[in-house]
C-alpha cells in the first residue's frame, strides 16, 4: 500500500477513496451514533451492529436503521444521502441492565409503517422480539423469569396477607452462553436462527413457546463434526431444532439467496455449508490457521466469501467444494465480508476481439456494462456449470476489519475459470508462466487507477510474509498451471457434482489414481462413494478431522496453491475496530466500535444540498 512505509499517511483517517467507477465519498452529516455523539468506550463491549429495513411509507422515506452500542439500541429513521441525520428524534431507544444486545435481524416480508418485527440478540444468550415501530416487547426466548424466595406472612388478626418479598430470577433453559448472530429464515414469517458461542444453533418459531422446564433432545441426523436434534416433548414447544456445528464457538451463519442452503463459520477454523431443509452437509472448507468470524454469498449462490483470525478473505465455490482464491490487505482480523450486488459487473456480448493500444483497451474495460440490484441477480442466475461463458462476471465484495481498513475486491473470470483462455494476459511483474492465450477470447480486468497493493510487508502473520515470489496477485490473474501439485486442475477436471448429502470433490476412485498420499486422502472432504462403500462412509462421517492435518488439502490449500488477490482498495476509514459493512444501493455503511454509523455515497449519488 502506498502508506507502507509508515508516518502520517499511514495514519490519516480516509474520507474518500476512488474506484473504476469513480470516488466514494464520506457524508459527514449523515452519521448516525448515540444522541450526544460521544464516542463510546468500548472496552468490554459486543460489536457495534446495524440492521436496516424499509417499511414502505407512502412519503418515499421508508428505510429504518436500528443500531447497538454498548447496552443502547436505536431505532431511527435513515435518510442515508438525501437529507443529514436527526439524532435528537431516534423513534425507539431502550437501555438494557444486566446484558449487552449483541446482534439483530428485521423481518422484511411482515414490516409495514405501523409494524415491524426485530429479533434482538443479547450477550447473556436470551432473544427478544419487539416491535420498534409500536414501542413493544412482544416475545422472550431463552428466559423464563419465575418468582422465587417468596415469603407469604399472614397476620390473622387482620385476617389479610400484609406483606411479601418477592425476587426475580432469570432462567436460561435452552442456552447460557452469548447469542452470536440471529436471522430470520428466507420467506418465512415465523421462523428464525440463533448461533450461540456454545457452538449451537437453535431454530424457533415465534408462535411457539419455549417451555418452563429445560427441553429435551433426540437425535435427528448427524455427520462429521455436526449433530442436528429435536426437541421431545407432548406439544409443539421451542426450539423446534438443536444444531450443534463444529468446535467452540459458532461465530456467524448466513443463508444462500435462495434461502436454501445455510453456511457456518465456527472458532475451529471451518466453514461448512448444510442443506438447511435437509439438514445435510454439502461442503467444508478450513482456514489457513484460526478461527473463522464472517460469511456471505455471492449474489446468484455460486461463491462463499470467509474471513477470520488468519487476516486472509477466502473465496470457496459452492459448485466445487474447493477454496479458488484468498485475499490478502489486512492487516488484523478480518470481521466483515459482503458482497456489493449493486456493483457486480455483467455483459452479455459475443466474444470480444482486441486489437490497439493498452489506452484503447483500458477504455474498452471502463465501458463494461454494469446492470443493477435484481436486474444483477436474474443475469447472474444464466450462467451454470454446462454454459460456454455466456456471460462475462465480475464479483464485487467488501471487507473490513480489526486494523480499522475498508478493503474492496473484485473476482473476475481468470480466477473463476483459470483454464479457460484469455484474449490478454496482463500480469504483474511477480507472475511466473504467464503464457500468451488465443486470440479472441474475452477478459475482464481491473481498470481502477486507484489500485493498491495489499502485500503488506508489516503484517505479522506466519506463513503469509514468506509467499513464494511466484503466486498470482492479482484478481485479474490467471491460475499459474504449474502450482498445485495436483490439487489444482485436478480438481477442476474430475470434480463430481453430486446431490445434497455428498460433497462434490474428487472421487475415491480418482485420487487413487491420482497417487495421493494415505494422510494426504485422509483428510479430504468426503467425495463421491459408491452405495458399495456404504461402511467407509459410515465410517468418515464419525471420523474427527484435525485441523492440524489439514493444510496442503482441499480442506486447506497452501498458499502457494491458490491465486492470491489484491485488492482494489485498502483505506484506513475508522479510529477504532470497524464492525459493519452493508452495500446499499446508493451508498455503503460502514460502523466501528466507537459507535460511529457512516454513510459512504456512490459515485454520483451526492445530493447538492447536503
Amino acid at each position: 500500500m502506498a502508506a507502507e512505509g509508515g508516518g502520517k499517511e499511514m495514519n490519516e483517517i480516509k474520507t474518500q477513496f476512488t474506484t473504476r467507477e469513480g470516488v466514494y465519498k464520506l457524508l459527514t452529516h449523515s452519521e448516525y451514533s448515540r444522541p450526544n455523539r460521544v464516542p463510546f468506550n468500548s472496552q468490554g463491549s459486543n460489536p457495534v451492529k446495524v440492521s436496516f429495513v424499509n417499511v414502505n411509507d407512502q412519503s418515499g422515506n421508508g428505510d429504518r436503521i436500528c443500531f447497538n452500542v454498548g447496552r443502547e439500541l436505536y431505532f431511527y429513521i435513515y435518510k442515508g444521502v438525501r437529507k443529514a441525520a436527526d439524532l435528537s428524534k431516534p423513534i425507539d431507544k431502550r437501555i438494557y441492565k444486566g446484558t449487552q444486545p449483541t446482534c439483530h435481524d428485521f423481518n422484511h416480508l411482515t414490516a409495514t409503517a405501523e409494524s415491524v418485527s426485530l429479533l434482538v440478540g443479547f450477550s447473556a444468550g436470551q432473544v427478544q422480539l419487539i416491535d420498534p415501530i409500536k414501542k413493544e416487547t412482544s416475545k422472550l426466548f431463552n428466559e423464563e423469569v419465575g418468582l422465587c424466595g417468596t415469603e407469604w406472612r399472614k397476620n390473622w388478626e387482620r385476617q389479610w396477607i400484609f406483606t411479601y418479598f418477592t425476587k426475580l430470577t432469570v432462567l436460561l433453559l435452552i442456552d447460557k452462553s452469548r447469542v452470536t448472530c440471529v436471522k430470520w429464515v428466507p420467506g418465512s414469517e415465523s421462523l428464525f436462527l440463533v448461533s450461540h458461542a456454545s457452538g449451537n444453533m437453535y431454530l424457533y418459531n415465534v408462535e411457539h413457546t419455549c417451555g418452563t422446564t429445560a427441553p429435551h433432545y433426540q437425535l435427528l441426523k448427524q455427520g462429521e463434526n455436526y449433530s442436528v436434534h429435536t426437541c421431545k416433548s407432548k406439544s409443539t414447544r421451542n426450539p423446534l431444532l438443536k444444531w450443534t456445528v463444529g468446535e467452540g464457538a459458532l461465530n456467524e451463519f448466513a443463508f444462500s439467496p435462495d434461502g436454501k442452503f445455510l453456511a457456518c463459520v465456527s472458532q475451529d477454523g471451518f466453514l461448512r455449508v448444510f442443506n438447511f431443509d435437509a439438514v445435510e452437509l454439502h461442503g467444508t472448507m478450513k482456514s489457513y490457521f484460526g478461527g473463522l468470524l464472517c460469511v456471505c454469498w455471492s449474489p446468484d449462490g455460486k461463491y462463499i466469501v470467509a474471513g477470520g483470525e488468519d487476516d486472509l478473505v477466502t473465496v470457496w465455490s459452492f459448485l466445487d467444494c474447493r477454496v479458488i482464491a484468498r485475499g490478502h490487505g489486512h492487516k488484523s482480523w478480518v470481521s466483515v465480508v459482503a458482497f456489493d450486488h449493486y456493483t457486480t459487473s455483467v455483459e452479455e456480448s459475443d466474444p470480444m476481439e482486441f486489437s490497439g493500444s493498452d489506452e484503447d483497451f483500458q477504455d474498452q474495460m471502463i465501458h463494461f456494462g454494469r446492470d443493477r440490484a435484481n436486474s444483477t441477480q436474474s443475469r447472474l442466475s444464466k450462467r451454470n456449470s454446462t454454459d460456454s461463458r455466456p456471460v462475462s462476471v465480475t464479483y464485487r465484495f467488501g471487507s473490513v476489519g480489526q486494523d480499522t481498513q475498508l478493503c474492496l475486491w473484485d473476482l473476475t473470470e481468470d480466477i473463476l475459470f483459470p483454464h479457460l483462455p484469455l484474449s490478454r494476459t496482463r500480469t504483474h511483474t511477480n507472475v511466473m508462466n504467464a503464457t500468451s492465450p488465443p486470440a479472441g477470447a474475452t477478459i475482464i480486468t481491473n481498470a481502477s487507477s486507484n489500485t493498491t497493493n495489499g502485500n503488506n510487508s508489516g503484517a505479522n502473520t506466519p506463513g503469509i510474509n514468506s509467499l513464494s515470489t511466484t503466486l498470482p496477485r492479482s484478481n485479474s490473474l490467471p491460475h499459474s498451471a504449474g502450482s498445485g501439485g495436483g490439487v489444482g486442475s485436478g480438481i477442476m477436471d474430475s470434480a463430481i457434482a453430486t446431490g445434497v448429502s455428498k460433497f462434490a470433490t474428487l472421487s475415491l476412485h480418482d485420487r487413487k489414481e491420482r497417487h495421493h498420499e494415505k494422510d494426504h486422502k485422509r483428510n479430504h472432504s468426503m467425495g463421491h462413494i459408491s452405495s458399495k462403500s456404504s461402511d467407509k462412509l459410515n465410517l468418515l462421517t464419525k471420523t474427527k478431522t484435525d485441523p492440524a492435518k489439514t493444510l496442503g488439502t482441499l480442506l486447506c490449500p497452501r498458499m502457494e496453491d491458490v491465486p492470491l488477490l489484491e485488492p482494489l482498495i485498502c483505506k484506513k476509514i475508522a479510529h477504532e475496530r470497524l464492525t459493519v459493512l452493508i452495500f446499499l444501493e446508493d451508498c455503503l455503511v460502514t460502523a466501528c466500535q466507537e459507535g460511529f454509523i457512516c454513510t459512504w455515497a456512490r459515485p454520483g449519488k451526492v445530493v447538492s444540498s447536503f
